[in-house]
């Protein structure tokens, strides 16, 4: 047996997606590998099925319960022995799995990094044959990275107790360069073979709306998806019960995750989501990570996140399935305040000295600063969001907000060198709101007690508004024409560049949308250009099919227990009504079909198609033939 058949036979699939084939041959040849690959990319097939080619065991290390838990769940049904060890086992659960691990019983183990220094699971691994060791979520040992984990330091050296050094792979889908090159240091690979596929989503849309009433938004947006699967962001616990009151008074099936239910409600409202019984989801960023749910169909953003890459993360967690998806942030300059009180209050790691607190703080503050400028550019969403990763974009993608809205532009060069002049004049000491309010001629006590009236540059921009001033601050901010000092204050500071801007006849140029969408009635005019919808693809006789088979999925997951997406994905359904299977040899064509899944589940949906096909085959698809 070799890639391709392991690839058909348990999973379904006819080929290789990008970058899959690369580094599966060179884990096959016995090569570290270190994949960066974006969400939904499918990352876990370039382990699996080389673990299945493999004599040995391969050990998975992962610090996502819920994720170990769907991968297992998924491998068994495909006819792949696995097996978790996690803190959600008992001890004499632990105790008997490692005793069938080391009796041949399991090809894939995923482990937890703080099971890796116990005393029963070393025992097991020194004695075990062990072909391989997969770190999923491998940023996670980058003190740089955005959700770094002590405990992953604990791999290197559990690798170094090891009789024999096994094949090393590590995947990540979120990395900038410095945690790239940290995750080989620090891992110890060895002249690995590293692939970054892009980390491009392009069935993903991208928008950032300003609603004057959030709430209002999110109630709109939901109900011009109601058939739709999504998740809602919220920084804090309280605006996601705040949310979910809301919602639920409309009568919106929603749950909610957050630190603060019991164990037992969260696990509940985890079920309850991806069971589909509630299909939408108001957490906070304890929720998520490890969620397999291929048909999410879009994530909101209530609050701006405090990191581009905990956004990328998050927003990924939408069209894992290839299909269109949309991802969109409700910012407010109230969200920045939110997140840095939040890290006024972050917990800090007593291992660090106070020289790395100091530089985990700035690291943190200039992640805070970008995604703040991600709010703000009037260019491409898609575009910004490679170019921090460290890739190049389009400038046009036509598939954001900012690529499908409408722009005029306002040379503003006059009013930011009055802005500059200002910012000299009070020797660059105070933030935005404060140079904002002068400019405008604002009398609030602050300005009062601050003594800004006496400055010759209070009030120069009248007529103007506050907020149009701090549009241009906002906009010499991405330009590089001032910065925010890396503290709590966010003082105002004038760059170099700001400083010959008049020697190299720069010009600043203001984009503003021509006509503002209605921020109520959900993202505005927009027409997503990547991926497919199965309205887009099924007329419909398909769709009056699909949700037939749909059907039969729940029926299904209920007696099997286990989430609906793992019986078989939306994307499979989709392709049984497009090929339109009446035999086993046609079934196994369909995208996602495999020969264990077959035996299982294949005949009721043969049944189910032929019962409402009357056996005869007819088109349920647009386009050609």
């Amino acid at each position: 047996m070799d890639k391709f058949d392991v690839l058909k036979k348990y999973f379904g699939y006819s080929g290789f997606r990008e970058g899959q084939e690369a580094l599966i041959d060179g884990i096959l040849s016995g090569r570290d590998v270190l994949g960066i690959m974006p969400t939904g990319a499918g990352k876990s097939i370039c382990y699996q099925v080389p673990a299945l080619l493999f004599p040995g065991i391969t050990l998975v290390i992962s610090p996502l319960i819920s994720l170990m838990k769907d991968q297992v769940q998924a491998l068994n049904q495909a006819g792949v022995h696995a097996a978790y060890i996690n803190s959600s086992l008992s001890e004499s659960q632990i105790s008997k799995a490692l005793r069938l691990a080391a009796a041949g019983q399991y090809k894939i183990i995923y482990v937890a990094p703080e099971r890796l220094e116990t005393y029963e699971f070393l025992s097991f691994a020194k004695g075990a044959d062990i072909s391989m060791l997969t770190v999923d979520e491998a940023h996670c040992i980058s003190q740089w990275g955005q959700d770094f984990r002590p405990s992953y330091l604990k791999i290197v050296q559990f690798i170094g107790q090891l009789g024999r050094r096994p094949v090393i792979s590590a995947f990540t889908a979120t990395a900038t360069e410095t945690v790239k090159e940290d995750i080989v240091c620090v891992l110890g690979l060895q002249e690995p073979d590293v692939l970054v596929t892009g980390f491009d989503r392009k069935n993903l849309y991208f928008a950032v709306e300003t609603p004057r009433k959030k709430d209002s938004y999110v109630i709109n947006y939901i109900g011009e998806h109601v058939s739709e699967s999504g998740i809602i962001y919220c920084a804090t616990r309280k605006n996601v019960d705040a949310l979910y009151e809301k919602l639920c008074a409309e009568g919106i099936q929603a749950a909610r995750y957050h630190a603060g239910l019991t164990g037992e409600e969260r696990k509940q409202n985890q079920e309850d989501f991806i069971y589909d019984t509630r299909p939408v989801m108001i957490a906070t960023n304890a929720f998520g990570m490890g969620i397999d749910k291929s048909n999410v169909r879009y994530v909101i953003h209530y609050n701006m996140p405090q990191s581009l890459e905990n956004y990328y993360q998050e927003a990924g967690r939408a069209g894992r399935d290839g299909g269109k998806a949309e991802c969109i942030l409700l910012y407010s300059a109230q969200d920045v305040m939110i997140n840095r009180f939040l890290l006024d209050n972050k917990e800090q790691n007593g291992e660090y000295t106070a020289e790395e607190t100091e530089a985990v703080r700035e690291r943190d503050e200039e992640r805070l600063k970008k995604m703040t400028y991600y709010c703000m550019t009037p260019h491409c969403l898609r575009e910004y969001i490679l170019r921090y990763f460290g890739e190049k974009g389009a400038a046009y993608c036509g598939n954001c907000l900012n690529c499908l809205r409408e722009f005029v532009e306002e040379d503003v060069t006059e009013t930011a060198m009055r802005i500059l002049s200002c910012i000299r004049e009070v020797r660059q000491r105070y933030g935005i709101n404060v140079i904002a309010g002068m400019l405008a001629g604002d009398d609030r006590a602050k300005l009062r007690e601050y003594g800004m009236f006496s400055y010759r540059s209070y009030g120069i921009l009248k007529p103007m508004r506050e907020v149009e001033i701090k549009q241009i601050i906002n906009q010499m901010l991405v330009e590089g024409l001032l910065f925010v000092t890396n503290d709590k204050y966010a003082i105002l500071k004038i760059t170099e560049r700001a400083e010959i801007m008049s020697e190299n006849d720069e010009r600043v140029i203001l984009r503003k949308p021509k006509e503002e969408p209605k921020a109520e009635k959900g993202a505005a005019g927009k027409k997503a250009s990547a991926g497919t919808r199965r309205s887009d693809i099924l007329n419909s006789r398909g769709l009056e099919l699909f949700e037939q088979l749909r059907d039969l999925r729940s029926a299904i997951a209920k007696e099997e227990n286990m989430p609906p997406y793992i019986i078989f994905a939306d994307k499979t359904l989709v392709d049984m009504c497009v090929r339109v299977p009446f035999d086993k040899k046609e079934m196994l064509k369909v995208t996602g079909v495999g020969e264990n899944k077959f035996n299982r589940f294949g005949e009721r949906f043969l049944s189910c198609i032929r019962e409402y096909t009357g056996g005869v085959r007819e088109k349920f698809y647009f386009g050609e033939e």
